[in-house]
């Protein structure tokens, strides 16, 4: 490889354009492209076949050795820049610096692209998610308990927002990830024969009381709504975790890890 391109000045255009791809949803739409900050984000976005824009690294956190070593799993050349630190800082959107800033192009995300590999497959949804925050520990969930997919439905935020990516700790790039309307996604299942349950306080089911060894959808809403009427007239069962305190809701992603987690319990049994 070529002896990196070199850039010290915060207004450089490709730092402009770095920087209102962090900051701007509209513009990572635009462009197709997303800004990614960390070694073990890059290594996982690799891994799932994430195409490279470009690469920028402050030789003063990282060396261009490492740099090129991370890059290996790449399909493809991205043009790779040397930054000043200057430069890095402003790029840079965590308090810990890793030295590396990267740009590469999103997926689209269809239900029409989904593939399941299992027949009896256990899958999350989560309708018209909002916080950045609650969709990565939903992905990190969705991770940890090797789901078949991940459906958003209704989405009110973005998946490569920048937050999304740090507070899934990559997992984003880990998770089969479909993305649609309430009604598209309910068809989906249905063509796919897979059992909705719904996370609801109507008409409810304790959770472990219900058969999740089949073909299943965990189906989980907002904390401040819940979820949609569609939703509920396409249950095959509403379940519920009793609670015992005085609040009647847990936060979201809490409440998709403990559904999520029954029903792996259920199906090692």
């Amino acid at each position: 490889m070529n002896a990196p391109k070199f850039i010290s000045s915060p207004q450089n255009a490709l730092i402009r354009q770095v920087m209102l791809l962090q900051e701007k949803s509209r513009e990572r739409k635009k462009q197709g492209l997303f800004g990614l900050e960390g070694r073990r984000e890059l290594a996982l976005a690799l891994k799932a076949d994430y195409e490279l824009e470009s690469v920028m690294y402050d030789p003063g956190i990282i060396s261009k050795e490492d740099t090129l070593a991370l890059l290996k799993e790449s399909s493809n050349q991205p043009e790779l820049i040397e930054v000043s630190h200057g430069v890095y800082k402003k790029l840079a959107y965590r308090d810990s610096t890793e030295g590396l800033i990267a740009v590469l192009k999103t997926k689209t995300h269809t239900l029409e692209g989904l593939a399941l590999k299992d027949e009896n497959a256990l899958v999350l949804v989560a309708e018209s998610p909002e916080k950045p925050g609650n969709i990565g520990a939903l992905l990190r969930t969705a991770d940890a308990a090797n789901v078949d997919a991940v459906l958003i439905a209704n989405p009110k935020g973005d998946l490569y927002n920048p937050n999304v990516i740090r507070s899934s700790i990559g997992c984003v790039f880990t998770s089969c990830i479909g993305i649609g309307s309430t009604a598209e996604i309910i068809t989906f299942l249905k063509e796919h024969r897979i059992q909705i349950y719904c996370a609801a306080l109507s008409a409810s089911k304790e959770y472990t009381q219900t058969d999740f060894t089949k073909a299943s959808a965990i189906v989980v809403g907002t904390e401040s709504t819940g979820l949609s009427q569609e939703w509920l007239e396409a249950s095959t069962q509403n379940i519920i975790i009793p609670m015992e305190g005085e609040i009647d809701s847990m936060n979201v992603s809490v409440s998709a890890a403990i559904l999520i987690f029954e029903a792996k319990r259920q199906r090692s049994a």
